[in-house]
C-alpha cells in the first residue's frame, strides 16, 4: 500500500497533476509564483457548497494579482454531477476530479471540505478543515500576495 503523505505548515505543498473538467492538465508546479487555494470538496457536502461562493468571489477579485483556486472534487459518481454543479453555481476557477495520488499526497483527505492555502514559494501557509470563510480567506490571500518573493 502507498504511504499517506503528511502535509505540514510552512513545508512545500505536495505537487499534483490532474486534468480539469475543461480537459486541461493542471499542476501545482505550474502555478508557482502564485498564491493558490487547494480545496478538496464534493457536491454532496453542504459545508463545501456553503464556502464555494466565497472562493469564487475572492478568485474574481484577486486572480489578476496572482491568486488561483484549484477545486478538487472527491465525488465518486464521475464527472457528470460535478460538471452540472460547477455550471449551475457559476464556479469559474479550475475544478478537477481527485485521484488516489492527490488524496494520499494531502494526507488521505478523510473529511470535507479540506483546504490548503499555498504561498508564492509553494509552501502550505494555512490548513483549514471545515468551512474556510470568505473573510478569513480574503485576509490570508491579501497577506500572502503582499509578501515579496526572495
Amino acid at each position: 500500500p502507498r504511504e499517506v503523505g503528511r502535509v505540514a505548515l510552512d513545508a512545500p505543498a505536495p505537487d499534483f497533476s490532474l486534468r480539469t473538467l475543461d480537459g486541461e492538465r493542471l499542476s501545482l508546479g505550474r502555478l508557482e509564483g502564485q498564491v493558490v487555494l487547494v480545496n478538496f470538496w464534493a457536491t454532496w457536502c453542504p459545508p463545501c457548497r456553503q464556502e464555494m461562493p466565497g472562493f469564487q468571489a475572492v478568485y474574481e477579485d484577486y486572480r489578476d494579482r496572482g491568486f488561483s483556486v484549484v477545486g478538487i472534487a472527491m465525488d465518486v459518481g464521475g464527472r457528470g454531477p460535478v460538471e452540472a454543479f460547477v455550471r449551475a453555481n457559476g464556479i469559474g476557477y479550475p475544478v478537477a476530479m481527485a485521484d488516489d495520488d492527490v488524496q494520499l499526497a494531502y494526507g488521505g483527505v478523510d473529511a470535507l471540505p479540506q483546504s490548503f492555502l499555498v504561498d508564492k514559494q509553494g509552501r502550505v501557509r494555512r490548513m483549514v478543515s471545515g468551512v474556510f470563510s470568505e473573510g478569513s480567506l480574503r485576509k490570508a490571500v491579501d497577506e500572502l500576495l503582499a509578501q515579496e518573493v526572495p
